[in-house]
């Protein structure tokens, strides 16, 4: 008797379940949201203010320059784009039959207008703020009769504000209906961490322009706000230098695989339009090899053989430690480029990783590999290269060995990258070191994919077998959301980290494939990174049985708005509850 009641209950309690509707997919997560359960119908001639002046709605509006005004027109034109063009019936988030959508026969409620509110004039910097310096908070009310309102201090809150207006909305199967099934709707939201990016190597794979404009749109409505480009490395230098057009010329993969001043131009202003700030990494003194096509002079170790007693990765090539030449060349590199990436980033990554010791054995100027030799003289290169930094009004990044495996000092102002894990968000921050943290157990997207160095038969083929990367297995989204880039640091530690970035290294990825790789597990980083691992209802963890529904929903939007995101599951679990695809041990 006991256990057929308790059957029975068990029973009704999975019909109710299944009989709920899936929540909204916001994401990230708000900070606050509540919903109602009003139908609400939104036309292409709704009225929108902006600061108590009319704002026209116009198709594909692009901004004329970077002012407040013209950021919100367009991000409005691109908001209401993105629900009336994306023509997303959500039929897959729904059990098959199901009648989800409303009647259209029972009279529609109009959301009426859409009222814009910027609480406070933008500073100078809010197009190229450092860390923090921008707000991004807003608020967003939905009433049941039909009225919008979207407040913010700032012109980048209102973005972020409008980016989760337009996830509230459906389109109707009948055509040319539009509706959000959960009005009224409240949101208080901002983000936890300043700092949320995407690495993007465009050495190891040119890029063409198309694909970083197409996933800086991704990142907008991932509310990512960082787009980090390592633009150059020893395989291959894109970058166009108009006073030294030799190095492109001669080290970039093909003429065509180039990126030009306007090229760099257009793609920070239209992250910059979107909330999102492009900046640039040259790394050095090691990964710079290619340089020695165009100046042999200044390079040692170039493609030397076997390559790992030189480098992590063929072709090796660092710079002279001990050379005026050297020194001579960044001058002019960075008088070239920095002053035209200035007006639009608040930051210049210099590299710093994996520099191998035994390369300044082949320097005429050192033939030492001794830290005690080599660590005064890549002291004396950084504080150089950042003085440049600096001189152009850019703070710079390092990698983490720059200060934890070489022990040099920098400055206050300087942005440590951590990726290779264990204690290394720990120690930095222990030295009161600012950092973002790109764990490679975590958040490296390029990894479990294999090797793609060859090996040849015999004892080398042994040694390989299976032929993994040394970085596998794959980081699914579900470990990207685990990470906390903040777990076990005690307050004033935490208060250092200004945030993460996933990396997507591109030794076998390209144009074909980023898309797939690179999304949704940066989705996942974007939530952790704006939301954080803690749910403030519960107090835990967010659990991914409430984070699945959602990505899975925002998977289809990102789909939809031309991106080639991978599932996240597989559409029967889409149309059921979490439930149905829960681990139940």
């Amino acid at each position: 008797m006991f256990s057929s009641g308790l059957h029975s209950c068990l029973s009704f309690f999975l019909i109710f379940l299944l009989a709920l509707p899936p929540v909204t997919a916001v994401w990230p997560a708000p900070k606050n949201f509540t919903k109602g359960t009003s139908v609400l119908y939104i036309h292409q001639a709704i009225q929108i203010t902006y600061n108590g002046e009319p704002l026209s709605y116009t198709h594909g509006y692009w901004p004329r320059e970077l002012t407040s005004k013209e950021v919100v027109q367009a991000g409005v034109s691109r908001t209401l784009g993105g629900i009336f063009d994306s023509k997303f019936v959500p039929w897959k988030l729904h059990k098959p039959g199901s009648k989800f959508e409303p009647d259209l026969n029972q009279g529609q409620t109009w959301l009426s207008k859409l009222e814009i509110v910027q609480t406070a004039e933008d500073k100078p910097s809010a197009f190229k703020p450092l860390a923090g310096e921008v707000d991004e908070s807003y608020s967003l009310t939905v009433s049941a009769e039909g009225a919008a309102k979207l407040t913010a201090v700032s012109s980048i809150g209102i973005l972020r504000g409008l980016e989760t207006f337009s996830q509230l909305f459906y389109q109707h199967s009948a055509g040319t209906f539009w509706y959000t099934p959960y009005a009224p709707v409240e949101v208080e939201d901002a983000p936890l961490f300043p700092h949320r990016g995407v690495l993007m190597d465009t050495a190891r794979h040119f890029f063409p322009v198309e694909d970083i404009l197409r996933t800086i749109d991704a990142m907008s409505w991932n509310k990512l706000n960082r787009l980090h480009i390592h633009v150059t490395d020893s395989q291959s230098w894109p970058l166009v230098l108009p006073s030294m057009p030799e190095v492109s010329e001669k080290g970039a993969y093909h003429p065509s695989q180039t990126y030009s001043p306007t090229d760099i131009d257009n793609i920070q202003k239209y992250g910059a339009a979107r909330g999102v700030e492009v900046y640039f990494e040259i790394d050095m003194p090691g990964h710079i090899g290619v340089v020695a096509l165009s100046h042999p002079e200044l390079i040692v170790a170039y493609n030397e053989l076997p390559y790992h007693w030189w480098c992590a990765q063929p072709p090796c090539g660092a710079f002279k430690m001990n050379s005026s030449e050297v020194d001579a060349f960044l001058e002019k590199l960075f008088d070239d480029l920095l002053p035209r990436v200035a007006p639009y980033a608040a930051y210049f990554h210099t590299g710093g990783d994996e520099l191998n010791k035994n390369d300044s054995m082949l320097d005429d100027g050192v033939r030492s590999n001794s830290s005690e030799v080599l660590q005064p003289l890549l002291q004396k290169f950084i504080d150089a290269q950042h003085a440049r930094v600096r001189k152009a009004g850019l703070a710079p990044v390092v990698w983490e060995e720059i200060p934890l495996e070489w022990n040099v000092t920098i400055g206050d102002d300087t942005v440590v990258q951590a990726w290779l894990g264990g204690e290394s968000v720990k120690k930095l921050t222990e030295k009161g070191l600012k950092v973002i943290d790109s764990n490679y157990n975590y958040w490296y997207l390029d990894c479990g994919r294999g090797q793609w160095l060859n090996w040849d038969n015999g004892a080398a083929f042994q040694l390989g077998f299976p032929f993994n990367d040394w970085c596998n297995p794959t980081k699914s989204w579900r470990l990207v959301y685990s990470h906390d880039p903040v777990a076990g640091l005690t307050p004033e530690q935490a208060a250092l980290v200004l945030g993460g970035e996933v990396a997507m290294w591109s030794e076998t990825i390209d144009s074909t494939n980023f898309d797939t790789l690179l999304w949704p597990r940066a989705s996942a980083a974007g939530e952790v990174l704006w939301s954080g691992r803690i749910d403030p209802v519960t107090g835990q963890n967010r659990s991914q049985l409430e984070a699945a529904p959602r990505l899975n929903e925002f998977r289809e939007r990102m789909v939809l708005r031309g991106v080639r995101s991978s599932p996240v599951q597989m559409t029967f679990c889409t149309q059921g509850s979490p439930e149905e695809c829960e681990y139940a041990p």
